[in-house]
């Protein structure tokens, strides 16, 4: 398949060659043209075991390329990652998802075939709803379907996470679009039963309910250890 993965950062850039290692063709785009002339000069950002070689492998084999190229990428894209930063607001504590919503209105300016656009970015429940509507609104009518995919990536693990996926959800209303996921990640799932298909709003609830299982399992373990440790203390 051809993919576009926009935002070369942590998840995109492990995500867009990891897709590429699998024979899909992947173009990972970002606004950062010195990200990306670092990543055409073989330089990679951020560390991750296996990924530099991973990178120039599928580089060499055409099947992994960077562009700072937006529009022209979407438009030469049948599947569309979104995987942006979504930051928290200092002031409402809530995700800020501006770059996400650039992103949507620049795929809305490229759709100009059907396509399936995928947030891969940590948002809130109801931000497909929000992109789908801002899509509704290209010029040509043009048909698209909107999932969410929820990435479950762990630094240091992350290609192993991604090629040997505890699960891999799909959320989404169209069965052609859940479809066409599935074959997409028919290489690392087809052993298995690790491909969950779901409602838009379940799998994005899915990713905040797996953060916060997270921290609380983090939280659980640091009260273990103050309590241990201040007994241990006033016995001694």
């Amino acid at each position: 398949m051809r993919l576009c993965i926009i935002g070369a950062g942590y998840v995109g850039l492990v995500s867009g060659t990891c897709f590429a290692d699998m024979g899909n063709s992947v173009i990972c785009c970002d606004i950062d043209n010195d990200k990306i002339r670092k990543l055409n000069s073989g330089i990679i950002p951020i560390y991750e075991p296996g990924l530099e070689e991973m990178v120039k492998r599928n580089v060499k084999q055409f099947r992994l390329r960077f562009s700072n190229n937006i529009s022209e990428s979407i438009r030469k894209s049948d599947v569309i990652f979104i995987c942006v930063g979504t930051p928290t607001n200092k002031k409402t504590n809530d995700a800020n998802l501006k770059y996400v919503f650039q992103v949507a209105n620049k795929i809305k300016m490229n759709l100009n075939k059907y396509k399936i656009i995928v947030t891969k970015s940590t948002v809130p429940v109801t931000t497909g709803d929000k992109i789908e509507k801002i899509l509704n609104k290209n010029k040509f009518k043009t048909k698209f379907d909107v999932v969410s995919n929820p990435e479950f990536l762990r630094e240091g693990e992350a290609i192993r996470d991604f090629v040997v996926p505890d699960r891999v959800v799909v959320g989404g209303k169209s069965k052609k679009a859940i479809k066409i996921m599935k074959s997409l990640y028919l290489p690392i799932v087809k052993k298995s039963s690790r491909f969950f298909s779901t409602t838009r709003r379940g799998a994005e609830l899915v990713k905040y309910a797996s953060n916060a299982f997270l921290a609380s399992k983090i939280s659980f373990i640091n009260e273990i250890f103050f309590i241990t440790n201040y007994r241990t203390s006033n016995i001694n």
